[in-house]
């Protein structure tokens, strides 16, 4: 049985390679604050964490990956550097409604008052049908590495399955930056909301007794 892990730290600056290190090491960030656990709850009972990663030179998008993306060839992206805009509140709002559990109530909860520097480098994709903004997700830049911090869509552009194509974005970007892995975040080992993370191709899986990834 692995031992219960729960801990945590604040720090508002962080250098890439540090992210790097951190990230390897199975912890994951919200704004300021670090954290890393190997145990959750929810309505279904406990679960065992696991956190991932992509290595991206053996990243292939599978058949419905690529479906995704040519489902959404007529949409314009764009990254910049990540803000904390009434845009991405009123949609963080709108696509909260889609959960039934563990869902805070602001976007801060995830960034912290100036996303695109503290704690680290974060740039947002956003995503456009035409004029209108329909998609945003955050991406955390280390060094050799990347980090989604969290995504959402518009709900009623749900059809086109604008999370798993931001991350693909995300991916995307990581590849042309030359970086070696690409962290979606953490899954359980049980069936959970978390699954589609599972669904990527070069996936790895921290153990957490050894420090190890494999897959």
């Amino acid at each position: 049985m692995t031992p219960l892990l729960n801990q945590a730290f604040s720090c508002e600056s962080v250098p890439p390679e540090v992210m790097d290190r951190l990230w390897a090491a199975g912890w994951r960030h919200f704004g300021e604050s670090f954290f890393r656990y190997n145990v959750s709850m929810d309505s279904e009972g406990v679960k065992e964490i696991t956190p991932l990663r992509l290595n991206l030179e053996d990243f292939r998008p599978s058949k419905s990956q690529r479906r995704v993306l040519n489902r959404n060839r007529d949409l314009r992206h764009e990254f910049a550097p990540a803000t904390l805009s009434h845009e991405a509140r009123a949609m963080f709002h709108r696509h909260k409604g889609r959960f039934r559990e563990n869902m805070p109530d602001e976007l801060e909860t995830f960034l912290s008052a100036t996303p695109g520097s503290v704690p680290c480098e974060c740039l947002e994709c956003r995503v456009f049908d035409g004029s209108e903004l329909v998609a945003l997700s955050y991406l955390d830049l280390g060094g050799r590495a990347t980090s989604s911090v969290y995504g959402m869509f518009e709900p009623v552009h749900s059809k086109r399955s604008l999370g798993i194509y931001t991350m693909l974005l995300e991916i995307e970007y990581s590849r042309r930056r030359g970086c070696a892995f690409y962290y979606p975040g953490y899954a359980t080992r049980e069936p959970s909301a978390y699954d589609y993370k599972k669904q990527f191709q070069g996936l790895e899986v921290l153990n957490w007794e050894t420090g190890a990834w494999g897959k």
